[in-house]
């Protein structure tokens, strides 16, 4: 496929235009060309990546593929009047949704219920990109991509939409101006229009290497807006905080459920880092932890999670080292729960709060850590 662009303009020849022309010995600003080849037609491809400086030609190059059956991404066209969970795919599944959203990173749930309007530039971001997947169109155009984010979740949402969409059978054409993008997204070709030099294959993705410390309660607070429960610490928990290059990224609390078998909750991965395989990868490592006896019980426990996320609940049904136990749909009876804790606090003499804990409408899913089998 051969590009050729020649976008022209008004020759103005106003007072500044003539001395911005006599001073910088220009004769004319009117025109740019741009010529290349993009032979992508009779190739197996699902992700291109157009990079390049500011007025390198990249819009124009997608312009030029709208004629070939590719289309703009638009973002102006949410709805201002619905949460997005209802503006993406309205009549398709909602769980494939919430599973689209997760898949990018948008994994904070209250998020999923504001409208586009209001969410954070980040949020707004992962939004487009989880409705672009829900969607699935067959040729897309994504202009001014990572543009508008912080470079750190740049480069997370460039890798998890990409990894998300290659599981569709579309082609997407990525167009941006940051570099350090290109090996997150791990394209199956880049056309850099600086040099007009085209590269195929798919390029490795920078390793992250996260530590793991055994912590209290102290960094809950820096996590506990980014979880979707607002519940009570737990008892007897053993915190975990895992680090990048220092910063906190992920935290879990792990507690005995019994004397042979211990319980995962509190499970948060910062939105940064949400979609590039962080969140999972920490779980694995604490329970194999537990698993192995590496705890403060000197002693080896298989590790139950519970999950109403079901983005998360999906992931670990498809890996292999955690077995699927459980399915709720409801929490517990709560007028039970609330005579457990009056007769346990009479019992102990001590103030008793009329309270109980379940009669939700929640779906909860039990899943337990089998390790490498």
């Amino acid at each position: 496929m051969k590009i050729c662009v020649n976008n022209t303009c008004t020759d103005y020849d106003s007072y500044r235009a003539a001395c911005v022309k006599s001073l910088f010995n220009v004769d004319r600003g009117n025109t740019f060309e741009l010529e290349t080849e993009l032979p992508i037609e009779n190739q197996e491809w699902k992700v291109g990546l157009v990079v390049g400086p500011s007025g390198s030609g990249k819009t124009s190059i997608g312009k030029a593929l709208e004629g070939k059956g590719f289309t703009f991404h638009q973002s102006d066209s949410w709805p201002g009047d619905s949460p997005i969970i209802d503006a993406i795919a309205p009549d398709g599944d909602w769980q494939a949704v919430t599973g689209a959203l997760s898949s990018v990173g948008l994994g904070d749930v209250p998020s999923w219920l504001r409208p586009y309007g209001v969410l954070s530039m980040g949020e707004k971001f992962r939004a487009d990109l989880a409705r672009i997947i829900s969607e699935q169109p067959d040729h897309i155009i994504i202009d001014e991509f990572t543009s508008v984010v912080d470079r750190q979740v740049a480069k997370a949402g460039a890798h998890a939409f990409s990894k998300a969409w290659k599981r569709t059978n579309g082609k997407a054409v990525l167009l941006s101006c940051h570099y350090d993008i290109v090996e997150w997204v791990q394209p199956d070709w880049i056309l850099d229009t600086a040099t007009g030099k085209l590269s195929w294959g798919c390029l490795q993705r920078p390793e992250i290497e996260l530590e793991i410390r055994q912590t209290g309660w102290e960094w809950w607070p820096y996590f506990e807006e980014h979880h979707y429960l607002k519940l009570p610490h737990m008892i007897a928990a053993t915190c975990y905080v895992g680090f990048i290059d220092g910063l906190p990224v992920a935290h879990i609390a792990v507690s005995t459920r019994s004397r042979h078998e211990a319980r995962a909750c509190r499970l948060v991965v910062m939105p940064e880092w949400q979609g590039v395989g962080v969140g999972l990868k920490f779980l694995n490592a604490v329970c194999d932890m537990w698993r192995k006896g590496e705890n403060r019980y000197a002693r080896p426990m298989p590790v139950l999670f519970h999950t109403s996320h079901p983005g998360l609940a999906s992931a670990l049904r498809r890996k292999p080292e955690w077995c699927q136990v459980s399915a709720n749909l409801y929490g517990a009876n709560k007028i039970r729960s609330r005579r457990s804790i009056e007769k346990s606090a009479k019992r102990k003499g001590a103030r008793c709060v009329k309270t109980g804990y379940g009669g939700h409408f929640r779906a909860v899913q039990g899943f337990r850590y089998m390790g490498d089998v």
